[in-house]
């Protein structure tokens, strides 16, 4: 069985972001020259995550307010 790693560092210098890393994924997989199987990418860091959607800003948006009022950053006056 053929495998392939390649590690992807990012530095997202705010809070949080949204990276595109499709073609970063796809570079690898030709990089690799394995044309058929599995590919998995993994966020290795504890507050990253990995989500597979269209890159539609309005999207992002919503995940924005979604994440602000799962865990605020700001105060909130209440």
């Amino acid at each position: 069985m053929k495998s392939y790693r390649k590690e992807l560092w990012l530095n997202v210098p705010s809070r949080h972001g949204f990276v595109n890393i499709t073609p970063d994924v796809e570079s690898a997989l030709r990089e690799s020259g394995i044309r058929e199987g599995l590919c998995l990418v993994n966020a290795m860091h504890i507050t990253a995550s990995i989500f597979i959607n269209d890159a539609e800003s309005g999207l992002h948006h919503d995940y924005e307010e979604w994440l602000e009022g799962l865990a605020p950053h700001e105060p909130i006056d209440k």
